[in-house]
């Protein structure tokens, strides 16, 4: 039983703790795993209403959320920014916001939900959530592992649909990258060819 208890604990911290990557043409990376230091601080809005300077020719991530534990990204805004590319953006822009709600509210629940299965222990043994110290009390790694183990099992629909959402996302998103590299190419290859076709009209004869 404590066997079985502990490998279920070791899934659930390999489920969560992995850390999902969005394609991006800087690699920005995204990160999710669940929040376990109790209950969720107040939710910061501030990758909400941040915008770097026009001049600003990169992306700007942010420090970790306190509720998901991602990184908010701000995309850069190209100048003259063609149709696919806004596209892009949108997507990987609308995807993070997805990613971040869904481990805002599953790291939320998680967190009630170990508080409430930690105090049920305690007072199953005639124990208070505190010593007479005021030090709070904590339960064994083998005990935590049958939380783990229920959490895990009675999530596991949730977290297999939000990885089909997250694969297909990446696949949209991939392919779009991949779209908007051969045009910018297409583009550059074209305007080279139209700029040496002016420059060999407009020389003098000989």
């Amino acid at each position: 039983m404590a066997a079985g208890a502990a490998a279920a604990a070791a899934t659930w911290r390999s489920f969560f703790l992995r850390a999902p990557l969005l394609p991006s043409p800087r690699l920005s990376a995204a990160c999710s795993r669940p929040s376990s230091s109790g209950p969720a601080a107040p939710q910061d809005r501030t990758a909400k209403t941040f915008r770097p300077a026009a001049s600003s020719t990169h992306d700007w991530i942010g420090p970790p959320n306190p509720l998901s534990n991602l990184r908010p990204i701000v995309y850069h805004v190209p100048e003259n920014e063609s149709e696919l590319e806004r596209r892009l953006r949108h997507l990987r822009q609308e995807t993070e916001d997805w990613n971040h709600d869904f481990w805002t509210n599953q790291n939320i629940t998680f967190s009630k939900e170990k508080e409430v299965f930690i105090i049920s222990q305690l007072k199953a043994k005639g124990l208070t959530l505190r010593d007479e110290d005021g030090r709070r009390r904590t339960l064994s790694s083998e005990e935590m592992a049958e939380f783990y183990k229920s959490f895990l099992d009675k999530n596991r629909t949730r977290h297999a649909n939000y990885n089909k959402e997250w694969y297909r996302r990446n696949f949209t998103i991939t392919l779009l990258m991949a779209r908007v590299t051969l045009s910018s190419m297409w583009r550059t290859v074209t305007e080279r060819k139209s700029s040496s076709s002016s420059k060999n009209n407009s020389s003098p004869p000989t």
